[in-house]
């Protein structure tokens, strides 16, 4: 791995677990085992560029997990109880669910750049885009698609929040019987 796959692998990893503002760049350096240098020369505006570089990559690895998910079921609800069925069995794995979320980056938002802002935006857009054209698949209108997957990305969201914070995975197997019969209904 090149030294910038290094640090943004580590930093991503670094503000899941603790925030933004709870990284320091020395931290940073520290586990990459990198000078300041190394780093403002890979990020020359420093850990907000390194943030928005890490957002990107935790975009396109999540959005290629939920298409790869999504492709494989004919109806969204088959696909949201095998995502689902994923994540918990990550969380009883790892005891996290690190590289699924970026909410604890998320959460700090209010207080960041308008950069970092747009970048988390446009993540949560791409995943619900997903989640809608499956749902167009599945014969529901463009308009009652797009306010389901904005209440399936908030539920998935704040499960994964709760597993965290309850430390089980609980929330997300709740979920995973309540979203597929929310979809039956509408």
């Amino acid at each position: 791995m090149d030294t910038k796959s290094q640090i943004i692998y580590i930093a991503t990893n670094l503000f899941q677990q603790k925030g933004y503002k709870g990284v320091g760049v020395s931290e940073i350096l520290n586990a990459c085992t990198i000078t300041k240098g190394a780093l403002y020369h890979h990020f020359p505006n420093g850990k907000e560029e390194l943030l928005i570089t890490c957002l990107e990559s935790i975009d396109q690895a999540i959005t290629t997990d939920i298409e790869v998910i999504f492709k494989q079921y004919q109806t969204t609800q088959e696909a949201l109880c095998a995502m689902i069925e994923k994540l918990v069995a990550n969380f009883e794995r790892e005891g996290t669910i690190s590289g699924y979320t970026f909410s604890s980056i998320v959460s700090e938002m209010a207080s960041l750049s308008e950069p970092v802002r747009n970048t988390c935006s446009n993540l949560y857009a791409k995943i619900q885009e997903i989640y809608i054209k499956k749902l167009v698949e599945d014969g529901f209108s463009k308009d009652t698609a797009a306010s389901i997957a904005l209440m399936i990305t908030a539920s998935i969201e704040g499960a994964i929040m709760l597993c965290l914070t309850d430390n089980t995975s609980e929330p997300l197997k709740v979920i995973s019987h309540v979203l597929p019969n929310v979809l039956k209904e509408s």
